[in-house]
């Protein structure tokens, strides 16, 4: 019987990626940074506003397409660290999936390489908090890229503006609230919706009214959003 159990260790082991000296020295660099500090107060953080579009919503079956990403630092959204890529598909979405996100097929299969464009997309974020809406998703497509292309997940800390913003605004309860709600309320424009970079912009607003409406609560850095998060998915789950 010692054959199934080799044929199972087998399967459970990590894939072996196939990546140059160069790209596997900067994923080893980038893995050998240090946890961001989630301590430090909003106004000395650099977050990184995530969002990502893809062949479509099924997780198990769809491809991440494109990754666009904004950062906030020192509470303040700085338009030159910014990200944008589209990672090339062996094949285009469907028609009607193109015309929600606006990545043509040739824009699609010209892409950048999967490898490079996730090495770039971590050169970028570094160790910096990623924040996302309804993260789940944003977090499992790039992750299940990532294991594809370069072998390892993201590992990083994430927080979930869905489940945070409630705890400052109760009156628009739930964390299934569309993004487009939130925006509707506070007034914010998204340019261009579903475009990577223009919703996490957006996204990117809605952070800033976190922060100045968690600031006159005394929630005054990342760790402070992180428990909000746990406590409200406890009391949802509880529930």
């Amino acid at each position: 019987m010692a054959w199934p159990l080799k044929l199972i260790d087998g399967f459970f082991k990590r894939r072996e990626i196939a990546l140059s000296h160069d790209q596997r020295g900067a994923l080893d660099l980038w893995l050998r940074l240090p946890a961001a500090d989630v301590q430090g107060l909003h106004e000395r953080m650099r977050y990184v506003v995530v969002d990502v579009e893809t062949s479509g919503l099924n997780m198990k079956r769809d491809r991440l397409i494109s990754i666009g990403a904004i950062a906030v630092i020192n509470s303040q959204i700085d338009f030159n660290d910014a990200f944008q890529i589209v990672l090339r598909q062996e094949q285009a979405s469907t028609r009607e999936n193109i015309l929600i996100h606006g990545i043509g097929g040739g824009a699609q299969t010209g892409g950048v390489e999967p490898v490079e464009a996730l090495l770039s997309f971590l050169n970028y974020i570094g160790n910096s908090p990623l924040i996302a809406y309804h993260a789940v998703f944003d977090q499992h497509m790039i992750d299940k890229a990532m294991k594809a292309y370069l072998g390892t997940s993201l590992g990083r800390t994430w927080i979930d503006l869905a489940w945070v913003l409630p705890e400052f605004f109760p009156y628009i309860t739930g964390a299934k609230v569309p993004l487009d709600e939130w925006l509707h309320y506070f007034g914010i424009e998204n340019i261009v919706r579903h475009n990577a970079v223009s919703d996490a912009y957006a996204t990117a607003k809605l952070l800033q009214v976190a922060i100045a409406a968690g600031r006159q609560k005394g929630v005054e850095n990342a760790a402070g959003f992180m428990r909000i998060e746990k406590t409200r998915r406890w009391m949802c789950e509880g529930s």
